[in-house]
């Protein structure tokens, strides 16, 4: 995974949908996720448990209840439980992410 140490690039891969370089750290209380993405993506409209990240590197913008806000190096996010939000990542973009629901995603057991 371009940008993260080999240490973190040795965690699990996430069986996510979506289509980035991500490895989880799971956990009993929460999931943190490092996570770089090759290509512009958009994730569409969905809900679930609160989220807190951060951007690394790059630029993203989310829309949140109807409300877009664009982040770019350095800016932190929130997206309440239950927030019905959009995602727009573009390419080059890195950062990390921690779910409250820490069986957001499970390990898919491969480190492709």
């Amino acid at each position: 995974m371009t940008g993260f140490p080999d240490f973190i690039d040795a965690l699990p891969v996430p069986d996510s949908p979506v289509l980035m370089k991500a490895r989880i750290v799971p956990s009993e209380h929460v999931l943190t996720m490092f996570y770089s993405v090759p290509d512009d993506i958009e994730i569409p409209e969905h809900a679930h448990g609160a989220q807190w990240g951060v951007v690394l590197e790059g630029e993203m913008s989310m829309t949140i209840d109807g409300s877009e806000q664009v982040y770019r190096h350095g800016d932190t996010y929130y997206v309440p439980a239950g927030a019905v939000h959009l995602t727009r990542i573009k390419a080059g973009y890195r950062g990390i992410d921690v779910f409250a629901d820490a069986h957001r995603y499970k390990a898919r057991g491969d480190a492709s």
